[in-house]
Order: C-alpha cells, then structure tokens, then sequence
C-alpha cells in the first residue's frame, strides 16, 4: 500500500465482511478501523499526529470510536499527490492545518482542494484557535486555506459569520469541547485537597492580551502559598493526561481564563472550559457573553466578570469557605460536561451538518 488507496478500496468493496480492528502503516499514513455492522464511512485526516495530545489526536480517536475508518496523513510529511489519491478515495477530507506548516508534491494544496471539489468529496477543518485581533489574522489573506476548504468549524462565531459574508467557505460555529478518555475525575479526589486555587495555563501568552500574567500575579500576590500556576512556566511544569485529572481533584478551586480582547468579544471560549470542569475541577470562568448556556451559574459553574479582579476574589473567597456548595457544583459542572461537551458531541453536530 502505496498511499492508502488500494486497502480503501478494498475496504469499501468488502464493508460486509467486518474487518477486526486494526492498522497498516507505510510511508507516513496511518489507516485505522473499527468493527462496524454497517457501511462504513472512510475519512482521510491531514493534520499533526506527532504527539498523541494534540487535538488531531483526539479528534481521530474520536471519530474512531464513532466507528468510521480513519487515514492519517502526517502535515510536512505526506506529500500533496499521496493526500490527493487518499482523499479520492474517502467520504470526507479533514483538513487542520497548522500555521506555518507546508504540503510538498507535485500539486499544490489549493488544485488538492479543487480536485476533491470537482470528484464531490467533502473538504473540512475544524480549528480551535482565535485569529481576529491578533497577529494571526493575516493568515486569512495570505494563506489560501481560509478560502479554498469547504467548510471551516472554528469556536468564534465572528470568524465563521465572516466565512460566509466574504468567501465561498461555508463557516459553521461550533465551540470546542474535550476529549471523552480524558473526562474523569481522578480516584483520589476527596476532601483532602492539596492546593487551595490553581491556575492551569501559560503565563507567557499573546501579547495583545496583557490580562494573563496580571491574573496569575494577582492570583498569587492574593493567595502566596495557596496559590499554585500549573505549567510549563509555572510552580509544576508541563502537565498533561492523568496528572492534570489528579491536580484538577486535588485543588479547591480553578481559576480559568479565556483570550477576550477588551473583554468584550462575543462568542468564543478556549477549550480550557471544557477541560476544566470535564477534569473535575470546581471552576470559576470568565463569564462571556454567547457562552453562557454552556453551564448553569452556580450551580454547574461559576462565573465571574472578566477582568473584574474584585469580583474573581469575592468569588474564589465565598468557595473556599462553603465545601458542600463548592463540590456540589464541581460535580454537576463534570457530569454537564460529560453528557454535552466532549468532541463525542462535537464531532456527531459536525457528521450531521455534513450529512455524513
């Protein structure tokens, strides 16, 4: 297998028969199947698979436990002709490209795009990032991806109402989410807590948004040795998997934040909202205008006025004190997640608009 193509086909020309479980791998993509009684829909998937956290990653595993077979096709790595034939051969085409990144071969990226159009393939992304108002945004005029995917998912709702008003991409809001393994609370969650407020992030961020480091300085001016900044630079450095569940059970209260510029921008929340409280962390967030159903106030989450280092305090001082309010609302803020918020639920809103 050259390219994916041949075990697609076979694939296709045998979905009766039920293949075990399994994978093949050769010239960097990876083709991955799940037991399925019925026809299987096959999706070519070219993104950043280097490290199993990336939310490539997920979205794979995801898409996996839904049942569908899945190629990966290493970004920088697979050359544009092999994506090409993959695709043809697919019902849908994700495409999550990261910035700076290149697709080499003897077709560029935007005749990949054109190609699929013209054979009726679906082409897709489903990005988790900001662009408006920061450096970025120069990408949505340089780089023909923003105008020659099918679709584009983005978490802003400005961003996919400026799709549709400025180009032929078809932009769809749909707010991020977090991965369903890594929806848990960890065992040793108890009443025996470790730290009494975290912060889970980096401090170093984009400059157009100078309220981080002034958060986690008030965070800990405010709480000194209560107060623990959990990151690469911070008090524990790089957490991820099972350790972040842990620290999440461990810790009173987690303070989260979100890139709001002037906090004012409508409609758009980083996935940490979803980790935190799909990782069993009590949170107090950033209450944002467009996200506020997500979770009920004070009873599944606690909102504060963003910027408002007043209001956060009141808020962090009022739940260290009341343990039964605080963890009753932890818990229903995890249980909230779990039924609504991980990319189980995101990529099936995206399976049905595509009509999949």
């Amino acid at each position: 297998m050259a390219d994916g193509t041949d075990f697609v086909s076979r694939y296709k020309n045998n979905a009766g028969s039920n293949p075990a479980s399994g994978s093949k791998v050769r010239d960097g993509i990876v083709v991955t199947t799940k037991r399925r009684l019925e026809y299987m829909s096959t999706i070519s998937f070219l993104g950043n698979f280097g490290v199993d956290y990336s939310s490539e990653s997920h979205h794979v595993k995801t898409l996996e436990s839904l049942g569908y077979t899945v190629i990966k096709l290493q970004e920088g790595e697979t050359r544009s002709q092999q994506v090409l034939r993959c695709a043809q051969s697919s019902d849908l085409f994700v495409y999550v490209h990261t910035h700076g990144w290149k697709t080499t071969g003897s077709l560029s990226m935007d005749s990949v795009l054109d190609e699929l159009y013209k054979a009726g393939v679906p082409t897709m992304t489903y990005h988790l990032d900001l662009w408006f108002g920061l450096r970025r945004q120069v990408d949505l005029e340089k780089d023909n991806f923003y105008k020659t995917i099918g679709h584009f998912f983005t978490v802003d709702k400005l961003m996919a109402d400026w799709f549709n008003e400025n180009t032929n991409v078809k932009g769809h809001f749909l707010l991020p989410g977090v991965y369903d393994k890594e929806c848990f609370i960890d065992k040793e969650y108890s009443n025996d807590f470790e730290h009494e407020v975290i912060f889970v992030g980096s401090k170093g961020y984009h400059p157009e948004y100078p309220y981080r480091p002034e958060l986690i300085d008030f965070l800990r001016d405010t709480y000194g040795d209560g107060f623990t900044h959990v990151s690469g630079d911070g008090d524990t450095g790089t957490l991820r998997g099972n350790s972040l569940n842990k620290i999440y059970a461990k810790s009173k209260i987690a303070v989260g934040d979100t890139l709001n510029l002037g906090f004012k921008y409508p409609y758009y929340t980083s996935d940490r909202l979803f980790e935190s409280t799909g990782r069993g962390g009590f949170t107090i967030y950033p209450g944002i205008r467009g996200i506020e159903d997500t979770f009920v106030d004070k009873k599944e989450i606690v909102w504060y006025d963003h910027g408002n280092l007043g209001d956060l305090k009141e808020k962090i001082d009022y739940y260290l004190k009341h343990d039964e309010e605080r963890e009753s609302i932890r818990l229903a803020g995890h249980e909230r997640t779990k039924r609504d918020h991980t990319y189980v639920n995101r990529w099936n809103e995206i399976i049905k608009e595509l009509n999949l």
